[in-house]
């Protein structure tokens, strides 16, 4: 039997009644199945798709095009998660009809639930427009990837109280907009806890500590899928990179010394 679909609604219900939210990255089919099947409440197709997947320094060289393919596969996989898009690098930012007109294809072409914006106060209208349309989206707060040359780099935010406050400001001006649900990336943890007692919608957090309503992973991180960068809010349930490569090795062996495909009579 299959279990009930995920939707924005029933994720503030699971708020509500103190129940942990589950997200993890998915880009493909096969892993978004596997992401499925394990009951994972989000898929998350990220713009991270461009370095995860892609081997880009940084999200912003991913287009839509590239997100519209990596969501429809994913959305072909999943049958119970809520897929939710990356707006990528300039897809809403020349104007709120582009945004709209971009949000709307992550549901009609590549068959979406929802979108995700990053920022604050500058988008909130754009998001505001985007939700009063019908389409769901979801915000994100503190370490925005997009603005990576902004903030010098993948650091920290909102250590600094003018910073924190900020922050705080945005996530209830973004909900006043319409967002379902906020993911925090690298804020304090207290930051972060303080957001999510005042919020009604649910938090996802991704470095961000313990108290957020959810908890969101870039799938290759946890699975162990590279040899030599793990994030340190990472933790690494398998160590697929070895598996896989031990895996060649023995196929790459095997087929040099002739003993695979083995001789049938």
């Amino acid at each position: 039997m299959v279990e009930p679909r995920v939707t924005a609604p029933i994720l503030k219900e699971m708020k509500s009644r103190g129940e942990k939210i589950t997200a993890l990255t998915a880009y493909d089919y096969p892993t978004a199945r596997l992401l499925d099947e394990a009951g994972i409440d989000i898929a998350m197709v990220g713009d991270s798709v461009g370095m995860v997947v892609l081997g880009f320094d940084s999200t912003l060289p991913v287009t839509m095009d590239i997100m519209i393919h990596h969501t429809a596969a994913v959305a072909r996989a999943v049958k119970r998660a809520l897929v939710v898009a990356d707006m990528p690098f300039m897809s809403w930012h020349a104007s709120t009809d582009n945004a709209v007109r971009n949000a709307g294809r992550f549901l009609q072409e590549a068959g979406a639930q929802a979108v995700k914006i990053e920022g604050g106060a500058p988008v909130a209208e754009t998001v505001r427009h985007i939700t009063n349309l019908g389409i769901p989206v979801m915000g994100h707060l503190g370490m925005t990837p997009q603005s990576v040359h902004q903030f010098g780099g993948y650091r920290m935010q909102g250590r600094e109280e003018a910073a924190a406050l900020r922050i705080e400001e945005d996530a209830k001006m973004l909900q006043d907009a319409g967002i379902f649900a906020l993911v925090l990336e690298l804020v304090p943890a207290d930051l972060a806890r303080r957001i999510t007692q005042d919020l009604s919608i649910p938090t996802i957090g991704i470095g961000a500590g313990p108290d957020c309503d959810g908890q969101v992973q870039v799938v290759h991180d946890i699975l162990g899928l590279y040899d030599k960068f793990v994030p340190k809010h990472a933790k690494q349930y398998a160590k697929l990179w070895d598996t896989i490569r031990e895996a060649l090795r023995a196929y790459a062996a095997e087929v040099r010394s002739g003993t695979f495909p083995e001789r049938t009579s």
